[in-house]
């Protein structure tokens, strides 16, 4: 067999062709945190069974790397279903409903069980027993009807509705010892890597928690994410009112002429609920002087704001709109990361004295001149904006530090009212298979940033990880301070945004690093029948993406 050299993680090695990468990959395990995932070439992953046909330099990732993370959840997923369906037969449901802080949540729907760390010890050592045989898993191309009968004969009928809508012919299926699933994505070579996971008690059912990306063999504790969890749970309610569980009843309103119904009540569920909070708020309007409202990129803080200004209104509360962007120190003074560039993310990209100072006085019922941050010069500059707070008037702030304790500290606790908004996508492509938050968000953002900022999808799938980067450190930490959150997800934005957000993907060539990201969000936006958004009305959040918001965002 002809050979060829090949760099493999900087290295120039002589390989034959032909080779699998897994069976290249054992040479490298040293070069890795953990076990080895799945391959890249290129700009192409690969599953560790496929062969090398070219030259192409090769690198392997682990669970340090984003896409070695997810093909290790599919993994343990995978063992958690089979397991599933080997101690309690075929007719067994088991939905992963969503992620939290990078754990899984999951519910047993059939048979009603009641969850106890004896039933949950079981299901362990069943996964365990798996992972200790080191199975091989096995992926299948069958025919589309195939696949079907598949699905069918073991009763994973939500499959069976999203596969009826998949327009490709063939469709991959994982196997393990006779048991098959279909997931959304690559999966590890053999159930052996995937032995680092622990099942705890949670709410209605457990949670998988996975290892950490930097520490792939120990298992942290859990972070007391009370109220993040409160929110999911709420809109699995929401998903059960409005009907729509997984992409498949999506697809099916869009068939039965029901779409329109299903924006009318998510928005009306929207409203419902910044009403809710707009009354927190009213009750505490003795005290309360100031809303802070904190989310990540793309949640729709800008529309959430002058929505819940609208409901402030009706109650007969004034709001005085800030953006705490007006409070960034010039720009000569802003601090820099590790790399030396600077950090406009950071807290202390704000000119904290001054902003406390001007919240103290407008507080104490004094006429204060508010800075106008000029960010063609870098900076701040006073254009004559006053504001002096009466009876029943009170301030919004918006920024991305709005929950930071460090933004208004020298504010009494009594004066704030806290607001964390996040995209929190509780739809899923079916019973196994989640929608990724960050997924969604980042897909908002793509559109947004090509429809009002010129940008192409490659520019926005580049700059992604640094914004997640300023999230985790800036926003997330603090996500629980918030005395009320709002989900901004809208269970009917991905089937409107596809028309939007595909051609931007397609544009991106294969030679460019963000080529992956696209591959994986074409697959994933090829799931979604297309709609229109013709029936969005224009004060929803949605429209801060699309165009057409009755706001100025």
């Amino acid at each position: 067999m002809e050979q060829m050299q090949i760099n493999v993680m900087g290295k120039d090695v002589m390989v034959e062709e032909g080779i699998t990468y897994g069976a290249l990959a054992e040479s490298f395990e040293g070069y890795c945190l953990g076990c080895i995932m799945v391959a890249k070439q290129g700009n192409r992953l690969r599953e560790l069974h496929n062969k090398i046909h070219d030259d192409t330099p090769v690198s392997f990732l682990d669970i340090s790397h984003e896409e070695g993370m997810r093909v290790y959840h599919r993994g343990v997923s995978f063992l958690l279903v089979k397991a599933i369906y080997d101690l309690f037969g075929k007719d067994a449901s088991l939905i992963i409903e969503h992620s939290l802080k990078g754990n899984l949540y999951c519910e047993i729907a059939k048979p009603k069980v009641t969850m106890d760390d004896d039933l949950l010890g079981k299901i362990k050592e069943k996964m365990d027993e798996y992972t200790r045989a080191d199975l091989t898993i096995v992926k299948h191309t069958f025919r589309k009807d195939k696949a079907i009968e598949i699905m069918k004969n073991q009763c994973m009928f939500d499959k069976v509705e999203l596969l009826r809508f998949r327009r490709a012919s063939n469709v991959n299926l994982y196997e393990i010892e006779g048991f098959f699933d279909y997931f959304y994505g690559y999966m590890p070579v053999s159930t052996g890597a995937l032995n680092v996971f622990q099942l705890t008690l949670h709410e209605n059912g457990f949670m998988i928690q996975m290892p950490e990306a930097n520490n792939p063999n120990i298992i942290e504790p859990p972070l007391q994410l009370k109220k993040i969890s409160a929110v999911y749970m709420e809109q699995m309610k929401w998903c059960q009112l409005m009907g729509v569980a997984n992409v498949a009843d999506l697809n099916n309103t869009l068939v039965r002429g029901e779409f329109g119904d299903l924006i009318r009540i998510n928005e009306a569920l929207h409203e419902k609920k910044i009403a809710q909070i707009a009354d927190q708020i009213f009750h505490k309007i003795d005290q309360v002087k100031m809303v802070l409202i904190a989310g990540p990129s793309s949640s729709g803080k800008t529309s959430f704001a002058n929505r819940l200004c609208i409901q402030l209104r009706a109650l007969g509360v004034r709001p005085h709109k800030i953006s705490l962007d007006d409070y960034f120190v010039n720009r000569e003074f802003t601090p820099v990361d590790e790399l030396g560039n600077k950090n406009f993310e950071s807290i202390d990209a704000l000119d904290l004295k001054q902003l406390n100072e001007d919240l103290k006085r407008i507080i104490a019922g004094d006429r204060v001149e508010i800075p106008t941050f000029n960010f063609v010069s870098g900076t701040r500059e006073y254009r004559g904006n006053y504001i002096q707070l009466d009876k029943d008037e009170i301030l919004v702030i918006e920024g991305i530090h709005g929950l930071n304790g460090r933004l208004t500290s020298e504010i009494p606790d009594e004066n704030k009212f806290k607001i964390f908004i996040n995209a929190i996508t509780q739809l899923n492509i079916d019973d196994h298979n989640r929608i990724s938050t960050s997924d969604s968000r980042l897909i908002r953002r793509m559109v947004r940033d090509n429809q009002f900022r010129g940008r192409d999808g490659a520019a926005t799938i580049e700059s992604w990880n640094m914004v997640k980067k300023g999230e985790e450190e800036n926003i997330f930490p603090y996500q629980e301070n918030a005395d009320a959150i709002f989900n901004s997800a809208t269970i009917y934005e991905l089937s409107v945004l596809k028309q939007y957000a595909e051609p931007l993907l397609f544009a991106i060539d294969p030679s460019k690093p963000e080529y992956i990201t696209a591959k994986r969000l074409i697959k994933f936006l090829g799931y979604f029948l297309a709609a229109p958004g013709t029936e969005i009305p224009n004060n929803s959040l949605i429209k801060e993406f699309v165009g057409g918001s009755c706001f100025k965002v």
